[in-house]
């Protein structure tokens, strides 16, 4: 989906009340994977320093993540943490919500998109719309360096910097469209 229409997107999810579109909105807010959202447990979080701590063996590099948390991501949380269950976004029989959760979501919806496809928005958006360095971005994606010698001098996670690009990030996937702003997501029937 096009960063554009990020926001009525998001707006649109506020609308629904299933486990799936908080699920949605967790995963278009913190920029992860579908598999490191529907794994995810709650003692991997850490609210009251808003960190989300994904382990190395549920990351596709191998390496521990440590996620910041928006306010508006700890906001849902707060509101799953009341169902009571050991994952973050369960199913509503129990366990571990499916895969197809989020991505049958997006078909109800009637919205051509993947899920993943929320990265590569966040990743536009991240180039085309802010000052925050190429870095930055990449790392709040956990993708890996592939230069050898860079990845060998880089220590750090750029955490502090990661969190303010996450909390601006949150503040525009909650922004009102402005009136005849072309931001509607695609539609199958739109996009045939």
């Amino acid at each position: 989906m096009p960063y554009e229409a990020i926001p009525a997107f998001v707006g649109a999810l506020h609308k629904r009340e299933a486990v799936a579109a908080l699920a949605l909105e967790f995963t278009i807010l913190t920029a992860a994977r579908t598999g490191e959202v529907i794994g995810a447990k709650w003692s991997e979080v850490d609210l009251d320093k808003a960190v989300w701590t994904v382990p190395a063996g549920r990351m596709k590099a191998g390496k521990e993540h440590r996620v910041p948390l928006s306010p508006r991501a700890v906001e849902i949380l707060k509101v799953t943490r009341d169902l009571r269950k050991e994952w973050l976004f369960p199913a509503i029989k129990g366990g571990q919500m499916s895969g197809m959760a989020m991505t049958m979501l997006l078909r109800r919806m009637k919205v051509d998109v993947t899920v993943h496809g929320f990265r590569s928005g966040f990743r536009d958006w991240s180039a085309e719309c802010t000052g925050y360095a190429h870095e930055v971005a990449e790392m709040a994606l956990a993708h890996t360096i592939e230069n050898k010698v860079e990845r060998a001098y880089r220590r750090g996670d750029l955490f502090d910097k990661r969190r303010r690009l996450m909390d601006d990030w949150a503040t525009y996937c909650a922004t009102i469209p402005t009136a005849g702003a072309n931001v509607t997501p695609i539609r199958k029937a739109e996009a045939g």
